[in-house]
């Protein structure tokens, strides 16, 4: 299981890397507009104070997680033998997470260096510690297929441990949807801490915004299709 697990979470995450993406620009009208922010680019979020931010990420990580259990109870049906495309759907939400609270904390993925220092946090979130020096330790262009690989390992290991119960066709449904649903929340509550402190290592807030004016705004959820 753990072998199958592990091949299963390789094939995933270098599909996911390669294929999904979020819309940067459309996303960032989306937070700009919802969240009356008063930015002109993501790295002006990381002038705006943790508090409002926070809440933002907060909503980026419950929609993930609802996903993800929805996902779960859907393939979840199938057992065992629907774990690879299972898995496929889970890291495909999950990158979609990670890429949203990267962007949330103010820094974009578009160079080659910022690509892997996403998939730094994505081992961050997987409870993986890489050291603060590894990506200067690396070839770039070897940092992210090192790391999927380590990811992998580290969730084959998780799967066999915990995902016995998917064993069991339909039965597996809930058992599905409930450790997607941890699994997504671990590693977004994990991501978070990450972008929180490498937000809080670029300096003092630069953008203030009065808390009881948008305490209102900041309630407001994200679309589902986002």
């Amino acid at each position: 299981m753990a072998e199958a697990a592990r091949t299963s979470a390789k094939v995933a995450f270098r599909q996911a890397y390669q294929h999904v993406q979020i819309d940067q620009q459309k996303y960032f009208h989306h937070v700009r507009r919802t969240y009356q922010l008063p930015i002109h680019c993501w790295q002006d979020m990381q002038g705006l104070d943790e508090r409002v931010l926070n809440p933002i990420a907060d909503r980026a990580v419950t929609t993930a997680k609802r996903a993800a259990a929805l996902e779960g109870l859907g393939l979840g049906m199938g057992g065992f033998l629907t774990i690879l495309p299972d898995m496929g759907v889970l890291s495909a939400i999950t990158i979609r997470m990670l890429q949203k609270l990267s962007l949330i904390y103010g820094f974009e993925y578009s160079t080659d260096r910022e690509v892997a220092s996403l998939w730094i946090a994505a081992a961050t979130a997987a409870g993986l510690d890489l050291g603060r020096d590894f990506l200067e330790k690396q070839a770039i262009e070897r940092v992210v297929p090192r790391v999927i690989d380590m990811i992998a390992v580290k969730v084959g290991a998780e799967v066999a441990e915990k995902w016995t119960g998917r064993i069991v066709p339909i039965l597996s449904a809930g058992v599905a949807g409930t450790l997607n649903y941890y699994f997504v929340r671990a590693w977004g509550r994990r991501a978070q801490e990450h972008f929180l402190e490498r937000h809080r290592a670029v300096g003092s807030p630069i953008l203030q915004i009065d808390r009881p004016r948008h305490s209102r705004v900041l309630t407001t959820s994200l679309p589902s299709t986002l």
